[in-house]
């Protein structure tokens, strides 16, 4: 881990925080494993202001590239469970996949559960919208 644990924006951090709390009713035994992965890594996580959140960390809106271990290679952009559409390779923040990839960095491989049992995946790149980066990143 590149980082040593995630890092997430503190307003995100919050959003991820009321997320989870909603998300208490689901049945999905998948899901509840990857909000709980989830909900341990928040304990730990470095929380930082906008204006000093790495631009290689998967946050919202973060467009990302990772590759399976069968050479795979796919890339999605992290949204709101409002915005998820897998057609347009838009998943939800709170999906298994989402999950698994919020606050880590490129060059970051994760152990993850999903529905087809653990799987690793890498981070092969980041790339964050215009407006969320840095001023003199730009």
């Amino acid at each position: 881990m590149k980082y040593g644990v995630v890092v997430i924006e503190e307003k995100e951090h919050e959003l991820l925080r009321r997320f989870i709390g909603l998300s208490q009713e689901y049945k999905d035994q998948t899901y509840k494993l990857s909000v709980e992965k989830l909900r341990n890594e928040l304990l730990n996580a470095r929380i930082v202001r906008n204006m000093d959140m790495p631009v290689d960390v998967v946050r919202m809106n973060s467009t990302v590239t990772i590759k399976t271990p069968f050479n795979v290679e796919k890339t999605y952009q992290i949204v709101t469970p409002d915005k998820s559409d897998i057609r347009k390779n838009m998943i939800s923040v709170l999906a298994p996949m989402g999950l698994a990839l919020f606050g880590y960095a490129e060059g970051d491989e994760i152990q993850w559960q999903f529905p087809a049992g653990e799987k690793a995946i890498e981070i092969t790149k980041v790339r964050q919208p215009a407006m969320s980066l840095k001023a003199n990143e730009l």
